[in-house]
């Protein structure tokens, strides 16, 4: 993909956070779109449209969808669904469904391109916003433009490098380098912490997508601080080791998301539960940045710590070899009891 695409995607993203309308073109269609989260009536006012776009997963958790559109879900498009942005909020922030449980009746009509509504749904979860959206046909020009292939080659690891790297003693090893990575066009950047000196052997290595509150506040809520700091003492006493830390937080649907996640978690909803009600996949992490890494690094094989089979096969997708498989097992509190419960029950932790 050219720059140009690639620029393009990356301001349409930017333009969704701000509230401004996007067009994005598939190969089926063109779609004019407005984020409801970052909307504001006078925006919609302007953009003169009724009708709500809405992810598959929560279109699934309203009850829009059959079973078999069920089982694979895409993006649903619901005819006059809003009469501004108050009322669309509350048919795509799911924080207000017990506050206003009862929504519609609906109509669903067809989405005018699944390949741009597609995009859209990925556009949302880039911008740390609910998959959900003011949509209508495209009509007159763009301010913002951009195509749906532009949007999935943005997210292409291939496009990520090495930025900086340099010496950076910390707690676990005093002999640890950071790596920095980037895209030319994502603001996050992605790091490596090596520890060690290379001898040979594949490394111990450990994924770690990025967790503000369990890294660095301590949260009691999940495991992901203790995993973070067992990992780095484990890859010291080893030969060596490589900690991949990935801006990916809350599972890829970003921090705010995340705290939704959890305020729905206090409604007694599960972790899982909580991503899909949200308009969510359950996982949406994209491991191929992490094999990208480990290229760009020259390790082609590694010993990877993680109670998470699907991690091994999504490295080894990547052409990543695990040589081994490192449990990592930390104790429970009565805070995250029920969240590794929910991994092991769930998703295929083996805990």
């Amino acid at each position: 993909m050219s720059h140009v695409g690639a620029r393009r995607a990356a301001r349409a993203i930017d333009a969704l956070r701000r509230g401004w309308p996007v067009r994005v073109t598939g190969s089926d269609g063109a779609l004019d779109l407005l984020a409801i989260e970052s909307a504001s009536d006078a925006a919609l006012a302007d953009f003169a449209s009724a009708d709500v776009l809405l992810s598959g997963e929560r279109a699934v958790t309203l009850k829009l969808t059959n079973q078999r559109a069920a089982a694979a879900p895409g993006p649903v498009r619901l005819a006059g669904a809003a009469t501004g942005v108050a009322a669309g909020l509350m048919i795509a922030d799911p924080a207000l469904d017990l506050a206003h449980p009862w929504k519609g009746p609906f109509r669903t009509v067809a989405t005018g391109g699944e390949a741009a509504a597609g995009a859209a749904m990925l556009m949302a979860r880039h911008a740390g916003l609910l998959p959900a959206f003011f949509v209508r046909e495209a009509a007159g020009d763009a301010e913002t433009p951009c195509d749906a292939s532009e949007v999935d080659a943005l997210l292409d690891p291939a496009r990520l490098h090495i930025a900086a790297r340099a010496r950076l003693p910390v707690e676990a090893s005093e002999s640890a380098e950071i790596v920095a990575f980037r895209t030319p066009e994502e603001a996050s950047d992605h790091v490596a912490l090596v520890i060690g000196k290379r001898d040979g052997n594949p490394p111990v290595v450990r994924l770690h997508s990025e967790c503000l509150t369990g890294d660095v506040l301590g949260s009691l809520k999940c495991d992901c601080g203790p995993q973070l700091h067992a990992a780095l003492h484990a890859m010291a006493d080893a030969p060596w080791g490589v900690l991949l830390y990935l801006r990916q937080e809350g599972r890829g649907i970003g921090l705010v998301n995340k705290l939704r996640a959890y305020a729905l978690q206090d409604q007694g909803y599960d972790t899982v539960d909580a991503n899909l009600r949200l308009g969510f996949p359950v996982e949406a992490r994209d491991f191929a940045i992490a094999g990208r890494m480990l290229e760009l690094l020259n390790i082609p094989r590694i010993r990877l710590m993680t109670n998470n089979p699907e991690k091994v096969a999504r490295l080894e997708r990547e052409g990543i070899e695990v040589v081994e498989r490192l449990p990592l097992a930390l104790p429970t509190n009565k805070y995250n009891e029920q969240y590794l419960a929910t991994k092991r029950d769930r998703t295929g932790h083996q805990l």
